[in-house]
């Protein structure tokens, strides 16, 4: 199983959003980078921009 932050990640990255994941956690800097092994079908990437609530979250 993908685990939920890579799968976000991936959307992300193929809406040609640019991500800048950070982390200290080494398992998590792992899963960070591991996005290029899959990829998420059109049907997921649709029913995932159904999620869109139109805000916009920052966070330092």
């Amino acid at each position: 199983m993908v685990p939920a932050t890579q799968v976000i990640l991936r959307w992300d990255l193929q809406n040609g959003v640019v991500v800048i994941p950070g982390s200290s956690n080494s398992d998590h800097m792992t899963e960070n980078i591991s996005l290029f092994d899959f990829s998420l079908t059109e049907e997921e990437m649709a029913e995932m921009s159904r999620l869109n609530r139109n805000e916009k979250h920052d966070w330092y």
